[in-house]
């Protein structure tokens, strides 16, 4: 099982207050190569209040 993005929180609660579901929000940790929408990436940030920017690798 993947580790929520804050390692803080139980992965299904991050996802619930996201509102994505358990295995996306593992599979964006797992693999670098998914292409999240600008949303998703929204609703995560807002779920662990931080910006989207600290989510962001430049």
């Amino acid at each position: 099982m993947c580790a929520a993005f804050d390692g803080r929180r139980p992965q299904e609660e991050l996802a619930h207050s996201a509102g994505i579901h358990r295995t996306y929000l593992c599979g964006l940790e797992r693999d670098g190569n998914k292409n999240p929408t600008l949303d998703v990436v929204g609703r995560i940030a807002a779920a662990l209040n931080v910006t989207v920017g600290s989510l962001v690798d430049e």
